[in-house]
């Protein structure tokens, strides 16, 4: 089915072949996972470039490719390529390519037009394969996070967090993690990337922690907000307010919402709180094998639907500069009835 839409969208820009170098659409397309590779992909040839590091791992990740090994340089031999096939028009990720290599293909190819195409959102509807492997992601983030809880007290630092995180993440079967983990204390949660520091976390404080595992290719992403020691009363009343909004998220994450409209709705909802000029970010991203992928759920959201089987996350965040913050996220499967949330931790307010 891959190949099939990958085919259309040849035969929709009017192209000979594409030649894909994200390595994401490389692995996508093919199931190759090493890099310093090329898919080279015709009406009528599928073509792998690679070096001899991974030509033995390229047969045994891929089906119905002819591995072409190059020993001098990888455009040079996909110039080789294309001069061999005959073909005249390709397409190519115009985002992924540098300028110097493209105007390298342009020089040794000058009878040859190269017209740029978008191939990321032909991964923003998932397969039954990929949804497993997000569903098995989130659960090794889960159980990392329910085990993270006996860990946090106010002698630690940020960046012990962390690495007890991801130490975690990996012992429950996580191949790495999907992002550099995020957990900012106190007033460092009004930072929504406040990547972990030697800060060490006080009694009182919110611990904002932001994780992910990677489990065969496939990301998960979920935050959560917890409170070493019992929370004050402003405290638990802006949580329950971003909860609320969060719950509301999940309400209008269906099909047929637009990217637009939902964020939108967990906007006006953070309105009766006096707290939407605090979220500064959007809503939420899909997510597969890049952390950040199409749809994006925005104020500048190109997805003018959600449909079955999209994967993205509800992470709507309170940012208070000087004073602190707090965010929940959770990763969430589009279904054709509502929205069904992978990631399955508490969110109702944890005090330790």
């Amino acid at each position: 089915m891959r190949l099939q839409n990958l085919y259309k969208k040849i035969a929709a820009e009017d192209i000979d072949a594409v030649i894909i170098y994200k390595p994401a659409n490389v692995f996508y397309f093919s199931g190759f996972r090493g890099d310093s590779t090329i898919l080279f992909i015709g009406r009528d040839f599928l073509k792998l470039i690679t070096d001899s590091r991974y030509i033995e791992q390229a047969k045994l990740q891929t089906k119905n490719f002819e591995i072409v090994k190059q020993d001098e340089g990888l455009f040079k031999k996909l110039i080789e390529e294309i001069k061999s096939c005959g073909a005249k028009k390709f397409g190519f990720e115009g985002r992924v390519l540098t300028f110097d290599e493209y105007n390298n293909l342009k020089e040794n190819l000058p009878n040859v037009e190269l017209k740029s195409v978008e191939l990321d959102s032909l991964r923003q509807i998932k397969d039954a394969a990929e949804i497993s492997n997000i569903r098995r992601a989130c659960e090794i983030a889960d159980k990392a996070f329910s085990e993270i809880l006996n860990f946090i007290n106010p002698n630690v630092t940020e960046n012990e967090v962390a690495a007890e995180l991801e130490y975690l993440m990996k012992k429950f079967g996580a191949e790495k993690i999907s992002f550099d983990t995020i957990v900012a204390s106190g007033w460092r949660g009004s930072l929504p990337h406040g990547v972990a520091s030697d800060k060490k976390i006080s009694t009182g404080e919110f611990v904002t922690m932001d994780f992910g595992a990677i489990y065969n290719g496939y990301c998960s992403d979920m935050t959560r907000t917890i409170c070493v020691g019992k929370a004050n009363e402003n405290q638990k009343k802006i949580y329950d307010a971003l909860l609320n909004a969060q719950l509301y998220g999940l309400q209008c994450i269906k099909v047929g919402a637009s990217g637009k409209a939902v964020d939108a709705a967990v906007r006006e909802n953070l309105k009766t709180s006096n707290l939407e000029n605090y979220f500064t970010h959007g809503l939420g991203h899909g997510v597969g094998i890049e952390i950040h992928e199409e749809p994006r759920l925005s104020k500048l959201s190109k997805c003018e639907k959600l449909l079955p089987n999209m994967i993205v996350t509800d992470e709507p965040g309170i940012y208070i500069p000087e004073v602190g913050g707090l965010r929940i996220e959770d990763t969430v499967l589009v279904t054709e009835s509502d929205a069904e949330t992978l990631t399955k931790s508490p969110k109702d307010l944890i005090e330790l």
